[in-house]
């Protein structure tokens, strides 16, 4: 969630969802904080602003009970996810996933994030931290049964945003 708007609790979320009319006055989400808990949530009430989504939750009645929700993720719950058509991924799906550069394992997706550009990234951890971009270009299987991501990425796009070695490091500080 982005911010408080308005005094009686509203919050405005930016949504990642391609389901016209998604949530619902009565629906039931949770939201995911940014320390691990989860709230379970419902709407009251919901409009669109701007180019953001204003949720009335209930039960959340002034500003310094929305501002509690700030930075917290919404989540549909696995019962009350849409069908997705063949080809298609809810991005909370990819996380823990393995990702391979053809047969060269990077590592474990850690998070998805979302406005950098046009494709989200796949934050991948092992020993380096990498940036990838969950573009269709570069994808070649999506496995959530054996929880595999196949890729094929452009020669040196791992070595564009790698971690700093530690002589790297030593030559920014001077």
């Amino acid at each position: 969630m982005l911010k408080t708007q308005g005094r009686r609790g509203e919050v405005a979320v930016a949504t990642h969802s391609d389901v016209p009319d998604r949530f619902s006055a009565g629906m039931r989400l949770w939201a995911l904080g940014e320390d691990g808990t989860r709230r379970e949530v419902q709407i009251e009430e919901l409009w669109p602003h701007q180019r953001a989504l204003v949720l009335k939750f209930a039960g959340v009645d002034s500003i310094s009970d929305a501002e509690m929700l700030v930075g917290c993720e919404l989540q549909v719950p696995r019962t009350q996810r849409a069908r997705l058509e063949s080809g298609w991924t809810y991005v909370s799906d990819l996380v823990g996933c393995v990702v391979l550069d053809g047969d060269r394992e990077i590592g474990a997706v850690k998070d998805v994030q979302f406005g950098a550009g046009e494709a989200p990234l796949l934050i991948v951890g092992g020993d380096k931290k990498y940036e990838i971009p969950f573009a269709e270009a570069y994808l070649k299987n999506v496995d959530l049964e054996h929880r595999r991501i196949v890729m094929e990425l452009p020669e040196g796009l791992l070595e564009v945003n790698a971690p700093l070695t530690a002589e790297e490091k030593k030559r920014q500080q001077r």
